[in-house]
């Protein structure tokens, strides 16, 4: 499978599911989420597989079972690969283009506490805020699900702070809808923007690891 671009289509598309998240409107219109959002995404992260490892599309549906939204689709397509659960990189596709990143997302308790002892340790915590200082210097947007206050044990001066409140830590670059967007350059550009993640990435599966 030859990755060629992501159409127009793609994010008219999910445009159009914003306006209109109903089973009647995705009956009527699943021939274009499968041939112009999930096809050219599969065969983006096939393309991507040698060098970044197993990615693996999600579900289209929303789990509403706990949501007070019941709106029965996702917004968007993601995907995600890496070395263990929650770590590794990401990508999206939505209304308003595409975005690529990585890092992890907590899957349990017991990552966030190794998360948060890496970031107490003088050594392994200045490596990581080295990397977010450099990723958000390159224009990453930088995400990490933070507690409000900081953490039972943490001092109010302690020097990572802010690292410490996280619960994950995920960083983004955003596209858009550049002309590339639909055209075989899109791979070179999320390729590049995952090599930048690279470090982030590898950080998080030493010392944050499995779920």
């Amino acid at each position: 499978m030859t990755f060629d671009g992501i159409s127009p289509a793609a994010t008219e598309f999910y445009a159009r599911l914003e306006a209109d998240n109903s089973k009647a409107f995705w009956t009527a219109h699943k021939t274009v989420y499968e041939s112009q959002v999930r096809a050219p995404l599969e065969a983006l992260a096939d393309a991507l597989e040698d060098e970044f490892g197993a990615i693996k599309l999600f579900r289209p549906y929303r789990d509403t079972r706990f949501a007070q939204d019941k709106s029965p689709y996702k917004t968007h397509q993601g995907a995600f690969g890496g070395p263990t659960t929650g770590v590794g990189y990401y990508l999206q596709l939505d209304a308003d283009g595409l975005l690529a990143g990585g890092g992890f997302r907590s899957h349990s308790a017991e990552q966030v506490a190794r998360y948060r002892a890496a970031v107490d340790d003088d050594t392994t915590g200045a490596q990581l805020a080295a990397l977010v200082d450099r990723l958000r210097a390159d224009g990453f947007d930088i995400e990490g699900d933070q507690v409000k206050t900081r953490p039972r044990g943490v001092p109010a001066d302690h020097p990572r702070l802010d690292l410490m409140r996280n619960r994950s830590l995920m960083v983004f670059h955003r596209y858009g809808t550049p002309d590339w967007l639909a055209t075989p350059q899109a791979l070179d550009h999320v390729q590049a923007t995952w090599r930048q993640v690279r470090p982030l990435a590898e950080w998080s599966a030493e010392h944050v690891g499995a779920a």
